[in-house]
Parts: structure tokens; C-alpha cells; sequence
């Protein structure tokens, strides 16, 4: 992988990663068109980046993740989280093969993109405002909605969060912001596992430049996912999901037609 081809993934994620739109789906795509994506490093800097992007969470939500006083929010991130890493134990040379296979990110693309069109019309009664409010048995659900975007790559975290706490009666800003808190073990869980396989399995792929261009692509990242937190906020408060619904539609459809034209194999 080259530098540019590091930045321009890490670009690509540092936007799509608090989007219902599918980062993994955007990244393994991209690295699929730059022709990298069957090496082994691609897979592991699409991870790894992905947990430089979630640290922009950290940052811009310093005072939930630093009260120590509220052992309560810890509690709930870490029932959350428990289905993801059940699930995703089980489930993981199955998310290595789908995300080889263009035609079916297309499809859930364009089959999410209609569900998002919906979205805003069944969730419309909000009554849980704050994360005070949140139950562990709200966090746990919402867990088990992530473990849908597991199984389905392309289906989007984001989106299968943010629908579980709308669901559950959270009002669409504060289903994000649990998303976003979600987001920061889940891919923290994903990244050491993930390293931690490649050293046991190819070492040789951590090497000095490699480590360096992954330090370079977190760093891109996380600095484009703090702009990208700010704006989603903002416009869902404004405008809602249809539009990243039609997005979905509309980039699903344009991937199989590329498919067909043998620009990308199926």
C-alpha cells in the first residue's frame, strides 16, 4: 500500500465511519478499485483506522469519558459490547469472506438505504432524551442490533445502532451519541484482535514502514472524523436519514452496475 492510497482510504473512513452509510463498505471497495485489497496489511489498516477515527469520540466527548463518578455509563458500554464480541469471534472468517465480494456490499447498501428511508417515520415518538436514561437493558439491545452490521458488512455500524436506539424510544441525537460511545470498544476490541492475529499469523507484515503508515492513516482519520461528528449531528437534528437512505440506494446501484460492465468482479 502506498502513502497516497494510505491517506485516501483513511480519508474515506475518517467521514464514513459516523455515517449510516458504511465505512467498511466504502473501504473495502475503494481498496478493491485500487487493487490492494487482497493483501494482508489492507485488511488490517481497514481496522486499525477505523479505531483512529472512533478516538475522535474521545476527544470531542472528554467529560462522558473521563467522569469516573458515573460507573454506571461504563457498565452499559461494556453490555453492550458483549454481543459484538461473541458474535464477532464466531463470525469472523465469514465477515473476511463477504468483504471480498463487491455484489453483496452492494446489496445491503441499496437494501439498508431503503430501511433508512423509513426510519424516521416509525421512531418518531422519542422519550428517552438522555443517556441517564439509558437501561442496560436499552445498551444490551442496541448490542445486539450492532451485531447485525457484523454479520451483514455494508449494512453499516452506525446505522444499526443509531436504528436499535431509536427503537428502543432514544430521540435520534442521543441514539447517535450512544453509537458513538459504543463505537469506541467495540473497534478497540476489533483492532487489538486483529493485531494481535497478524502478529501471530505474518509478522513480517508489521513491519517499520507499515507501522509508520498506519500511525499516518489513524492520524488522517481521526482528524477527519472529528469535522465528519460535528456536521452528522447537526444535519440528523436538521433532515433526518432519508437522505443517506437515497445515498445508499443510489451507490448500491451504481457498484452493480459497475460489476456488470467488469470494472469489479462479483
Amino acid at each position: 500500500m502506498s502513502v497516497i492510497q494510505a491517506i485516501i482510504l483513511a480519508i474515506i473512513e475518517g467521514i464514513t465511519e459516523f455515517l449510516p452509510v458504511s465505512s467498511t463498505g466504502h473501504m473495502a471497495l475503494t481498496s478493491a478499485f485500487m487493487g490492494n485489497n487482497k493483501e494482508a496489511f489492507t485488511k488490517l489498516y481497514e481496522i486499525v483506522i477505523q479505531f483512529g477515527a472512533i478516538l475522535s469520540v474521545v476527544v470531542l466527548y472528554w467529560k462522558k469519558f473521563f467522569d469516573f463518578r458515573k460507573i454506571s455509563f461504563y457498565i452499559k458500554l461494556v453490555v453492550a459490547i458483549i454481543p459484538a464480541l461473541v458474535f464477532g469471534a464466531l463470525f469472523k472468517n465469514h465477515i473476511e469472506t463477504v468483504l471480498e465480494k463487491p455484489l453483496v456490499i452492494s446489496i445491503v447498501l441499496m437494501l439498508g438505504g431503503v430501511l433508512l428511508l423509513f426510519v424516521d417515520r416509525w421512531f418518531n415518538k422519542p422519550v428517552i432524551m438522555e443517556e441517564s436514561q439509558v437501561t442496560n437493558r436499552h445498551a444490551f439491545v442496541i448490542g445486539l442490533y450492532q451485531v447485525l452490521a457484523i454479520i451483514f458488512p455494508g449494512l453499516s455500524r452506525s446505522a444499526a445502532t443509531i436504528i436499535g436506539g431509536m427503537q428502543q424510544k432514544m430521540s435520534r441525537s442521543l441514539a447517535a451519541e450512544f453509537s458513538f460511545y459504543l463505537a469506541v470498544p467495540t473497534m478497540l476490541a476489533a483492532t487489538v484482535k486483529s493485531l494481535y492475529d497478524v502478529y501471530e499469523e505474518s509478522p513480517e507484515v508489521l513491519n517499520t514502514n507499515n507501522l509508520n503508515i498506519l500511525i499516518l492513516g489513524s492520524v488522517v482519520a481521526f482528524i477527519v472524523a472529528i469535522l465528519a461528528i460535528r456536521f452528522f449531528i447537526s444535519f440528523l437534528q436538521k433532515y433526518g436519514f432519508r437522505l443517506f437512505g437515497w445515498y445508499r440506494i443510489i451507490i448500491g446501484i451504481l457498484l452493480l452496475v459497475l460489476i456488470m460492465l467488469g470494472y469489479l468482479q462479483a
